[in-house]
């Protein structure tokens, strides 16, 4: 199932539907509960496309991909075990809302995500029973201003100004973590095109290992990291990402005024 979140034209509020094709349907019912379909909506392409939730806690893994471990630093060494870190709910924007850098002179990089949405409490779960825990899946990309984030130890900083958490364009509540393609385009050029086989730590143990040392609530997102390929954006560019079974996440990039 395909969970997109809209804005409703005539209560003006974020809502939820099903897409089926490029239809949406009402959905009725609680996202984590369980949701109805019901009558039309219109179509995709003809409505005002959010995020596809207000997660609680957004956790990030870091150099999770063998090649990106390299391709920044020559001299980092493959992790031992996942590299975490937070992004804040602030950086949050959905699909065709504006990338704004905040420091245009900075090199800020594009990263392609898969994102998983955990549905229902986890706390120190076994590996094998991990999924059992999730939503579903969506697409991400974490902005990042590398100049920001090697000045300090942190990278919070880098990575946490406003807008730079692209998310969506749907929740994909049918998807094997394990074989998604996630790939970039800069203008429509690609730039990211890799494979969630290659994790170096995949889904299922991030869930177990995350969930050992904080409970992940319903809502809670774990983006997993991101491919080689990364790369620069100035104002004018338009950044896709695209996860297989998910769709694309598009988001034109423009200075901070």
């Amino acid at each position: 199932m395909k969970i997109v979140r809209f804005l409703d034209a005539s209560s003006n509020q974020p809502t939820y539907g099903i897409v089926e094709g490029t239809t949406v349907y009402a959905a009725s019912g609680d996202l984590f509960e369980g949701l109805a379909k019901g009558d039309v909506v219109g179509e995709l392409d003809g409505l005002t496309v959010l995020a596809p939730l207000d997660p609680g806690k957004v956790i990030a893994i870091g150099m999770n991909y063998l090649k990106h471990v390299k391709e920044l630093d020559a001299s980092r060494e493959v992790p031992t075990e996942p590299v975490v870190f937070m992004k804040p709910q602030s950086a949050i924007i959905g699909p065709g809302t504006a990338i704004e850098l905040a420091y245009p002179e900075n090199d800020t990089h594009y990263e392609a995500e898969l994102v998983v949405v955990i549905g229902k409490r986890a706390k120190r779960v076994a590996e094998a029973e991990a999924l059992d825990y999730v939503l579903g899946y969506t697409a991400g990309n974490d902005v990042s201003d590398r100049v920001q984030q090697m000045a300090g130890i942190q990278w919070i900083r880098g990575k946490g100004y406003d807008t730079y958490l692209p998310l969506g364009p749907v929740i994909e509540t049918d998807l094997d973590p394990g074989n998604a393609t996630v790939r970039s385009r800069l203008n429509g050029e690609p730039r990211q095109d890799d494979n969630t086989d290659g994790l170096i730590f995949n889904v299922p143990f991030l869930i177990a290992f995350l969930s050992d040392v904080m409970t992940l609530n319903p809502g809670d997102i774990i983006m997993t990291g991101t491919p080689h390929g990364v790369g620069g954006m100035k104002a004018g560019d338009t950044i896709e990402v695209e996860v297989g079974g998910v769709g694309v996440l598009s988001n034109p990039v423009v200075n901070r005024a």
